[in-house]
């Protein structure tokens, strides 16, 4: 036994100095030798088979490569089950299902073999193979070696899904122009210093018990808990009038009392002003670039990624980048709410103005609605007119609208008792909002500089909409 093991180490010798005719050479022999000996058992039975002790093995030196190439179906399958994991022994074929494992193809190459990819078991390292192994695959001829895929069969599911071409990011612009806004100045208070003065001297001679049930029923209205995710429509007959400022206002209030996430959505293509307002410096994402990108799948984490973070609270999605473009249709609109709904419990949507058709599909879709007038003849007789439209809707909306009756200048000639007494004709809830000089002066709204009765009168009007908006099923 040990002079044939002398002859198989002559022989094995002999191998390696003289490469195959196929155009093998190098160490690859002594790896293959050693991975047949380690199968059966012991390196004594490759000897023997190669001394010529089991009849009817044909051990020409020449052929060696011929049966490696195709080997008995038990010993590869023996040799895999050995290996064990961390040696390819265990990975699926290009052929198996995602699921779990398939028979073996008997035609195809068994990724024990080695042939395959896989690695010597006694070798460390990586499972890539060697330099020998893959000058030799280069060399062999098509004919004799079994076809192998061209890659396996993916599986269906976020793998996939990272391949599919995605649609180029937006480019960053600012929401409004840095020159603006140090023309801008210093903003004022809402409320002038002797205002302020006398309403500090008021408070220490009048009983705060009332205004501390006041304040303490309005937040419970504002922290009502919600199942679902509501949409508040914002709008008016005609711009200017202060729809994106009651947005915005809206917006950080309910962000302000709320413990859930609210989201401030600019639907109004044409040069909105809600990302100034709001106190956005840069905008990317906007509504129409966000529709096709939302999937069911995305989570909250992923979806706040496209939106603007407000500097005291809650998200901002606008709706053009600070330049003229294509307005924005009904179904995207109608996609991007209905998707971010369930992330969001509250949505305040600054829409177009009427008779605009996504205004029209939002307040036909939303949970509550606001419609801001202006103290003019001309705002309040329009107004009363969408409000007459409203009730021909095949659901009254009236019960769920609120009017904000908004006064931008001092000097109004309209009586506000009057005009909102016209529009409560209609049966809606009316809340007149004052004249405020930090409003008025344009640029991103700071809530701890509104007049004392500004910030009541948008604490009622929050109020009166969640009621609104809860008490829809």
């Amino acid at each position: 036994m040990a002079q044939g093991q002398g002859q198989g180490q002559g022989q094995g010798s002999q191998w390696r100095e003289q490469p195959s005719s196929r155009g093998g050479g190098g160490d690859w022999q002594r790896d293959v030798l050693r991975e047949l000996g380690g199968g059966s058992g012991s390196s004594r039975s490759g000897t023997d088979a190669r001394s010529g002790e089991h009849p009817g093995t044909d051990t020409r030196p020449d052929e060696p490569a011929l049966r490696l190439v195709h080997p008995a179906s038990s010993q590869p399958t023996a040799t895999a089950a050995e290996a064990g994991p961390g040696t390819g022994g265990d990975a699926p074929g290009p052929y198996d299902a995602p699921g779990g494992p398939t028979s073996p193809d008997p035609t195809s190459p068994d990724p024990a073999s080695p042939d395959s990819t896989s690695p010597d078991p006694a070798s460390p390292g990586p499972t890539s193979p060697g330099p020998a192994s893959r000058a030799r695959a280069a060399d062999e001829p098509a004919v004799e070696r079994p076809a192998s895929p061209v890659a396996p069969v993916p599986s269906p599911g976020p793998a996939r899904a990272s391949r599919l071409p995605e649609a180029p990011a937006p480019e960053s612009s600012p929401a409004l122009d840095p020159r603006l806004l140090l023309a801008l100045g210093r903003p004022l208070h809402g409320d002038s210093v002797t205002r302020r003065t006398g309403r500090a001297l008021r408070k220490l001679t009048s009983s705060v018990s009332q205004d501390v049930a006041e304040q303490t029923r309005i937040a419970r209205e504002l922290q009502r808990p919600v199942t679902t995710g509501r949409v508040v429509a914002v709008t008016s007959i005609r711009g200017g009038v202060g729809k994106s400022t009651v947005s915005a206002l809206l917006g950080r209030t309910l962000n302000h009392y709320r413990h859930d996430p609210v989201l401030t959505l600019e639907a109004d293509t044409a040069l909105g002003t809600l990302p100034v307002r709001m106190g956005a410096e840069v905008v990317r994402w906007t509504c129409a670039d966000l529709a096709p990108i939302l999937h069911p799948s995305m989570r909250l984490t992923d979806v706040t990624g496209y939106l603007v973070p407000v500097s005291d609270g809650g998200w901002l999605l606008p709706a053009s980048r600070g330049q003229v473009g294509p307005p924005l249709d009904m179904t995207a609109y109608r996609k991007v709410t209905l998707a971010l709904r369930r992330y969001f419990a509250v949505t305040v949507a600054d829409c177009e103005t009427l008779p605009g058709e996504v205004a029209r599909t939002a307040m036909d879709t939303a949970h509550a609605r606001v419609v801001v007038a202006p103290t003019t003849a001309e705002g309040v007789g329009a107004t009363r007119q969408v409000l007459d439209w409203l009730a021909r809707l095949p659901h009254s909306a009236l019960a769920t609208t609120v009017v904000a009756l908004v006064a931008n200048t001092p000097d109004t000639l309209l009586d506000e008792k009057a005009a909102a007494g016209h529009l409560r004709e209609s049966g809606v809830t009316v809340v007149t909002v004052p004249y405020d000089r930090h409003l008025a002066g344009g640029g991103p709204i700071r809530t701890d500089l509104l007049a004392h009765t500004t910030r009541q009168a948008v604490l009622r009007l929050a109020a009166e909409v969640m009621g609104h908006a809860v008490r829809v099923r």
